[in-house]
């Protein structure tokens, strides 16, 4: 947990935009740390001189140490990407792979950047037509909603993670408290370039990494909405609850950007003894999948289903503006999400169109028992 100020700043900076394949809403709030150290990246056109695809790019970083990692890769990382070879070839894929090391080698050769100490994590949604490549390098993360179930979109990358504990003692380091080197909480991220000094090994192979993963979806007529968020919002709700949020927001007519406000509101604690859980800077983006329609009727598509029982949705109090710190913790959301979930949906286990091993596993820890 980093140090805390003697009250939150609750001040929200957002933003909204749109096409007609794609709404978006962000909002960030500093909250009770002593700096701003998350930053973000909303781009509806990512390749305007193009004719051959319709490409967006969305970016969460959550900075550590400082903001200055963070920043450049707001203002850097999409144009890096697009710098690929891959990228005008159609290897999307690779191209976010290649372009999240080389973000790293930029920042490494760029004298204003020298010994900066700091590092973030990325979590990158880009939509190219009907596909969505999702790259993730921490402990960000990026889910869908699809009906009201969350898919998710990346996977955190934890220190004690088996896969990433290995490449860490190979690399040289240990794992201490599930920290890398008894200080990193995250195992992979942009800059923190003290974890990145073996010459023998390869960038992917180092203590800490910028390689991410990536994953992709063809988006189905079923997908409403994609989640970017900080583990600042992570850390208080699970994917499920996030998803659930939102699509009551969306039900409910909100802009994006205020439902990204609310749900930090539901997430800052009211105090700073909650061993950092609501204590953390928070950023939401939200991206509305339209599939054809106009934002109007996007939200009436949602509205009805909602009204209809399909899918779950949070209780629609959930889409009242409450304002922050009304919620003292994380457990008592638990608490206010078991009950719902009790006597709307059951047990709360499955869902009808719960059709994968994945999302089976997903809606079974969002209500335990």
């Amino acid at each position: 947990m980093g140090q805390t100020l003697s009250e939150p700043v609750t001040e929200k900076h957002s933003d909204a935009g749109g096409d007609a394949r794609l709404i978006y809403g962000l909002s960030n709030m500093q909250g009770w740390r002593i700096s701003m150290e998350d930053s973000h990246c909303a781009i509806v056109d990512m390749v305007p001189e193009s004719n051959e695809h319709n490409i967006s790019f969305f970016g969460v970083y959550d900075g550590h140490g400082g903001d200055r990692v963070a920043k450049y890769c707001r203002q850097h990382m999409a144009d890096i990407i697009k710098q690929q070879k891959s990228f005008w070839k159609g290897g999307f894929e690779e191209a976010l792979k290649s372009g999240f090391l080389a973000v790293d080698e930029a920042i490494l050769r760029d004298r204003d950047m020298q010994d900066d100490p700091s590092g973030c994590t990325a979590t990158v949604a880009m939509i190219v037509d009907n596909l969505i490549y999702c790259a993730n390098a921490g402990d960000s993360r990026t889910v869908i909603g699809s009906r009201g179930i969350a898919h998710p979109m990346s996977f955190d990358h934890k220190p004690n993670a088996d896969a990433e504990k290995a490449r860490i003692a190979a690399a040289g380091g240990f794992v201490d408290f599930g920290r890398v080197n008894g200080s990193l909480a995250l195992s992979r991220a942009i800059g923190d370039f003290e974890y990145k000094k073996n010459a023998d090994l390869p960038p992917e192979k180092q203590i800490v990494t910028a390689f991410p993963d990536v994953t992709t979806r063809l988006i189905s007529e079923d997908d409403e909405f994609l989640v970017l968020a900080c583990d600042g919002i992570w850390d208080c709700k699970s994917s499920q609850q996030v998803v659930e949020f939102v699509r009551r927001g969306i039900a409910s007519h909100q802009p994006l950007a205020t439902i990204a406000g609310n749900l930090m509101d539901r997430c800052i604690a009211s105090n700073s003894e909650s061993c950092g859980i609501g204590c953390d800077n928070m950023t939401v983006c939200i991206v509305g999948i339209l599939n054809g329609m106009t934002v109007d009727q996007w939200y009436d598509t949602v509205a009805r289903r909602v009204a209809a029982n399909d899918g779950p949705c949070a209780p629609p109090s959930y889409a009242e503006l409450r304002g922050p710190n009304t919620i003292a913790d994380a457990r008592n959301l638990e608490l206010e999400y078991d009950h719902f979930a009790n006597h709307e949906y059951g047990s709360g286990d499955t869902y009808e169109d719960s059709s994968d091993e994945e999302t089976r596993t997903i809606t079974q820890s969002y209500y335990p028992h």
